[in-house]
């Protein structure tokens, strides 16, 4: 992957700020007027480096996943549910993550890249649970509640979802 189109965008009310985000495929950079090139060579950089970290954290690799996966359920389950695999998937526009437990496989949503990692966090403790219980039961729920920020991510979940006009399943379907 080759190295992203810059835009430098100088302004004369900024006087010591610098920042930058991503438009699309393009990274804009912004910088005070008053910089000289080689300083804004070396905002640039530093502002991409800043940048590709924290993109890299909002988005993990389906490794990081699976080491994710395997903490929460230690942290959380016991160390009781252990899944084969962990990936991200681009097919579920309807549901957040999904576990097939006769092969103990999970599948996140890609729409959950670059939520809070507890919003995510939840998703993978639900989807473990299911490792451990199949169904949405109250022994399913008793796993589920042992992530301290389970309410919060699920109305994080449900708000999101309203935001993006998308009908939120029942509460009691992350999958």
């Amino acid at each position: 992957m080759g190295r992203p189109e810059v835009e430098v965008r100088r302004s004369k009310r900024r006087r010591r700020t610098v920042s930058a985000y991503r438009d699309g495929d393009r990274i804009v950079v912004m910088i005070p007027a008053s910089l000289s090139r080689r300083e804004e060579a070396e905002w640039v950089e530093k502002m991409l480096t800043r940048l590709e970290r924290s993109e890299r954290r909002r988005r993990p690799s389906d490794d990081d996943l699976m080491r994710r996966a395997q903490d929460l359920s230690d942290r959380y389950l016991g160390g009781l549910a252990s899944p084969e695999s962990v990936r991200w998937v681009d097919n579920q526009q309807t549901r957040w993550g999904s576990c097939t437990p006769g092969d103990r496989t999970i599948r996140l949503s890609a729409r959950l890249q670059g939520m809070p990692s507890w919003v995510v966090d939840y998703v993978l403790v639900h989807e473990l649970a299911h490792l451990l219980e199949p169904g949405h039961d109250a022994g399913f729920w008793a796993w589920v509640d042992r992530y301290p920020r389970a309410e919060r991510a699920k109305g994080y979940l449900a708000g999101w979802s309203t935001a993006a006009r998308l009908d939120p399943p029942p509460d009691e379907e992350v999958d």
